[in-house]
């Protein structure tokens, strides 16, 4: 029986991260979920949150992932994702920055403010400070 499975991660800029993994914890749909080696089949939408995956030298590495969604078959996991980026990667700075431009239009009172992009937004900036604290 497999010890590991082969994770691949994708988004529109090409592949971020392939390799031999012994678990990943994904933000699904519903709630987080785990796959570990010998997962039955399964395809679940992502949703912005922490994507988290050891290594199969024990290595734990944490990525802000904003959605997508992910296959798991013949011991293999691929996610497709919007963006996905390593904690040790983002910009604190940056995140802040978007942080506080989205809680701005969130709170003006501008009739052509799209507060739906405005709270996605945020829910980005937020997770991606969230995982950069995981270093």
């Amino acid at each position: 029986m497999a010890t590991e499975f082969e994770l691949v991660i994708v988004t529109p800029f090409g592949e971020v991260f392939r390799g031999e993994v012994r678990s990943c914890t994904l933000p699904g749909f519903d709630g987080l979920f785990q796959v570990l080696p010998n997962h039955a089949s399964l395809v679940s939408l992502l949703e912005i949150g922490p994507l988290k995956f050891e290594h199969k030298d024990g290595k734990i590495r944490y990525m802000a992932l904003n959605g997508g969604y992910c296959e798991v078959k013949d011991n293999s996991l691929k996610i497709m994702a919007e963006s996905a980026e390593f904690a040790e990667e983002i910009d604190v700075e940056r995140a802040l920055s978007a942080k506080q431009r989205a809680e701005q239009r969130l709170r003006s009172k501008h009739a052509d403010i799209d507060i739906p992009r405005a709270k996605l937004a945020l829910a980005k900036a937020l997770n991606r400070i969230k995982i950069a604290q995981l270093r």
